[in-house]
């Protein structure tokens, strides 16, 4: 699907400064992978070149074969790249509702742009009217997004650092959604930038990346109890946090009732 070939990144300063160095990556279809490191170590600035917001110093970026290095975000958004930031943008003066029909790129019923939200979790009564302003919290400004991606039809979704910015509860849903996505993914792929071991849990793959180079990837049952420090603790941590989610989610359900 997507593959990235010796792909390095400079920023230009008094000397270059190489953010990623020869990075190459084949992302498969219907997989969640997540890539997981240190602050600092070129996660976010690897997505961002995905998706054409950056352009690699030298390298290919590869789509099904086609070579978009240069394609414009525009043109890779056609071809079915989406992406998602840390922080969602607000839009006043634009409801959910048009942002919804805005991403599908056509005019979606109401009930049509109503599935999208409850596939994300929201009582869409409650959201389609909104304005996408500052009165929305991190949480429902995440899920909002998330459900234009949905509308949006992408083959490759990227996600940023979802959990930055939100509170437990909502972070416990976006779990939940995400597992939702990669159960009814179809043709297509799901990458992550995150470092919380829940979104860990979830993962086909891992990729590892520090100082701008990949230093492991795998089957999360082969790298996480690495990041975890051994296979008992990471077993413990994942029926602790299973328990935890189900709870929460039973939670949610009740909450979300309307």
């Amino acid at each position: 699907m997507l593959e990235l070939k010796n792909i390095t990144f400079n920023v230009r300063e008094e000397t270059d400064k190489e953010i990623i160095q020869d990075i190459s990556l084949t992302i498969p279809e219907e997989k969640l992978i997540v890539i997981t490191g240190p602050n600092g170590g070129g996660k976010s600035t690897l997505a961002r070149l995905m998706m054409g917001i950056e352009k690699p110093s030298s390298g290919q970026i590869l789509l099904d074969g086609e070579d978009i290095t240069e394609l414009s975000i525009t043109e890779r958004a056609k071809r079915g790249i989406g992406f998602a930031f840390q922080q969602p943008v607000r839009f006043k003066g634009i409801q959910v509702l048009d942002l919804i029909r805005l991403a599908a790129g056509k005019q979606l019923s109401m009930g049509e742009a109503c599935d999208y939200l409850s596939a994300v979790g929201l009582c869409a009564r409650d959201y389609i009217d909104r304005e996408v302003n500052s009165s929305l919290s991190g949480g429902e400004l995440k899920r909002i997004e998330i459900a234009t991606v949905l509308a949006r039809g992408t083959r490759l979704s990227v996600f940023d650092e979802p959990e930055a910015g939100i509170d437990l509860w909502s972070f416990q849903n976006l779990i939940e959604v995400f597992q939702n996505m990669r159960r009814g993914i179809k043709g297509g792929s799901i990458l992550i930038i995150s470092h919380q071991e829940r979104i860990l849990s979830i993962a086909d793959e891992i990729v590892v990346l520090k100082e701008g180079r990949i230093c492991d990837q795998g089957d999360r049952d082969e790298i996480l109890p690495k990041l975890m420090g051994t296979a008992e603790a990471a077993l413990e941590c994942r029926k602790s946090g299973v328990a935890h989610e189900t709870a929460m989610n039973n939670s949610l359900e009740e909450a979300q009732k309307c």
